[in-house]
């Protein structure tokens, strides 16, 4: 059964990482949302153990894409390089704005 292994799961030296990494697509899709609409913010989402560091870029009408940065240094790159306002999701809360959008638009939500 295993249950009194004197090999403990501390002990190896293997992280176990449920998610994939970043990738430029992910980046290139970022930028192509701040470039198509208007007054685009970011919102830093920390690495977990189960994804990579993402971010939520949310538009002016609530409309939002996520996406995996890889880092909070590159995120804070793209939102530079675009005068996009970056925040800390978990010290700030998501925009109303993003919860109506999702409320009128339940077919996206539901994925």
């Amino acid at each position: 059964m295993g249950w009194f292994n004197r090999r403990s799961r501390a002990a190896d030296p293997t992280p176990t990482k449920l998610d994939r990494e970043a990738t430029r697509e992910d980046l290139a899709a970022l930028e192509a949302f701040v470039t198509s609409r208007r007054d685009v913010e970011f919102y830093l989402e920390p690495e977990t153990t189960a994804t990579d560091t993402t971010v939520v870029a949310i538009a002016h009408d609530g409309e939002w894409i996520r996406r995996r940065t890889g880092s909070p240094r590159a995120a804070g790159s793209i939102a530079r390089k675009h005068a996009v306002p970056l925040y800390e999701a978990a010290r700030t809360g998501y925009p109303e704005r993003m919860r109506v959008w999702n409320r009128a638009h339940p077919e996206r939500h539901a994925r």
